[in-house]
Parts: C-alpha cells; sequence; structure tokens
C-alpha cells in the first residue's frame, strides 16, 4: 500500500507541477490568462472540455441579462384571474416548469406558478374553489444590465430558478433562468421537453435579434428572408465562422450582407451565441 500511495502522491505532484509550470508567467489581463490556460489544454494539462466550460465560466463574468434573456414578446404567462380549464390548456402546451402570472397587464407580474403546484387539481373535483393565488410563488426581478455571475450567485443562495428582466422604467423586459445561465458556461442542456422547434432566434426588437449559432441556416433564411447557402453551411454559427476564418472573441463583429454580426459567447472551439442587427439599423449602446 505504502508502494501505491507514493505512486500516487508522485502522480499529483506531477500534474501540479505542470499546473505551476503554466502559471510561471504574470497576468496583466484575462486574455494572457485565456492565453495561459489554452496552453494548458495544448500541454495535456487540461482536456478541451474542461477548457470550454472554463472559457464560458471566464465570460458570463462579461455578459449581462439582456444577452441572453428570453423577450418579452416570447414569455409564457399565465393570467391571475385565468381559472384551471384556461390554465391548463397553457401549461400543458408549452411544456415548461415556471410560468409569470400577471395582472391586468404584461408589466404586472404577480408572481411565478410552478406547474407541479397544479397537480392538486386533479384530486379536485370542484375547480371553481382554485385561486392562483394562492399556489404562486414571490417573483424576482433583475435588471437588464445584471451581470450573469452576480445572477447565478444569487439564483444558488436564493435556491430561484427563474428571475424577472425589467428595463429602466420598470417595464418587464423578458425573463431569464438558471438554465439559461448555465447553458452560457457548459453549451446547451436538453431534457425531455426539448424539441426539434426549440426556439433558436429571440426577437429583441425589429432591428436586433439573439440567434443560437447551432440555428440552421434553413431557419435563418426562412426567419430573415434572406438567401445564405444552405449547401455550403449547415448553421448560422459555421457561416460566420468561415467570414471571421478564425474563433472571434466576445463582442468582435462581422459584417455578412445585410447583417452585422456581433459575437457573445464563443469558446476557443465553436460560437455559441449571435447578436444579429440589420444594417439598417443603428448599432444598440455600448453595454456599460
Amino acid at each position: 500500500m505504502s508502494d501505491s500511495h507514493s505512486n500516487n502522491d508522485s502522480g499529483n505532484s506531477s500534474w501540479i507541477g505542470k499546473l505551476k509550470d503554466v502559471f510561471t508567467d504574470s497576468v496583466d489581463d484575462m486574455e494572457d490568462l485565456r492565453d495561459l490556460l489554452r496552453k494548458a489544454q495544448q500541454d495535456k494539462i487540461l482536456d478541451a472540455e474542461a477548457l470550454s466550460i472554463i472559457e464560458g465560466a471566464l465570460q458570463v463574468s462579461d455578459m449581462q441579462v439582456r444577452d441572453i434573456m428570453i423577450p418579452r414578446s416570447q414569455v409564457v404567462t399565465v393570467p391571475a384571474d385565468g381559472t384551471p380549464e384556461q390554465i391548463l390548456p397553457v401549461v400543458i402546451d408549452a411544456q415548461h416548469s415556471r410560468f409569470p402570472v400577471i395582472g391586468d397587464s404584461l408589466d404586472e407580474v404577480l408572481g411565478i406558478l410552478l406547474a407541479k403546484d397544479l397537480l392538486p387539481l386533479a384530486l379536485e373535483h370542484d375547480s371553481r374553489k382554485f385561486d392562483i393565488k394562492d399556489v404562486m410563488r414571490p417573483a424576482t426581478f433583475v435588471p437588464e444590465s445584471k451581470r450573469l455571475n452576480v445572477l447565478l450567485k444569487e439564483f444558488r443562495e436564493n435556491r430561484n430558478h427563474m428571475a424577472i428582466v425589467i428595463d429602466e422604467y420598470g417595464d418587464m423586459a423578458g425573463m431569464c433562468t438558471i438554465e439559461d445561465v448555465l447553458e452560457q458556461i457548459v453549451g446547451e442542456i436538453e431534457d425531455e421537453h426539448d424539441t426539434d422547434d426549440e426556439v433558436f432566434i429571440k426577437v429583441l426588437d425589429q432591428d436586433h435579434y439573439t440567434v443560437k449559432a447551432l440555428t440552421p441556416v434553413e431557419d435563418f433564411n426562412e426567419f430573415f428572408h434572406s438567401n445564405f447557402s444552405e449547401e455550403e453551411f449547415d448553421t448560422i454559427g459555421g457561416l460566420v465562422l468561415s467570414q471571421f476564418g478564425r474563433i472571434p472573441q466576445r463582442d468582435e463583429s462581422i459584417g455578412i450582407g445585410p447583417y452585422v454580426f456581433r459575437i457573445l459567447n464563443a469558446d476557443n472551439r465553436q460560437i455559441r451565441l449571435l447578436h444579429v442587427t440589420t444594417s439598417l439599423a443603428e448599432s444598440p449602446p455600448d453595454e456599460i
């Protein structure tokens, strides 16, 4: 056993020694750190998947909620005065686990309904006794400018899974879930409810959109009425990557046809998320 223990210590020391060697150079900024991490991957200290997750975590600290939120127009809500007969079809059709409960307008978010809290209705013979306000949970509100790493920390501390995103006027701008944040770190998370018609393109306004890099070129063309080649590239991320000729970094932009593509998230292997602006529109203001 002593020989085995000694071998393990030797292996650990060798691994730690290699890691220390990578960081012998001074790190002056985030790009220096990324270069050192990529060197560690090249030296087989980190594997490609670990590097991708680390880079995703680093980028999350620079991203804001507005970069990944589900826009207001695509948020599925339920009315506070809705009957079970009105609410259940919405819940079943959307197949989500959480729904914002709204009052007289979409901007009046009263709370969050968990789909599982509707299960007692299956045993309740008189649905007229049901009042959604008796089962809804408090809603969490966050500004569009909140950093994703801060939001993730709050999700963990408060055990929340959803936040309502508000604009500078206090109106609902969209919503963001813990899964949306985690996907920026580890990549796409698929569950039993994910389907082929998943939303790849989110409309921010009539000229600005967030587009997943995995969006098929065919779907992009159909949505934007564009005519990018569907034979040369399978995804819009592949098209953008070919134009750059390399893996671009966050916030880099490139014009392709009538569109400007800005990188919202990318790691050392692939582009993950894009901001698309029509060339006729003004670019969005720089984020603070």
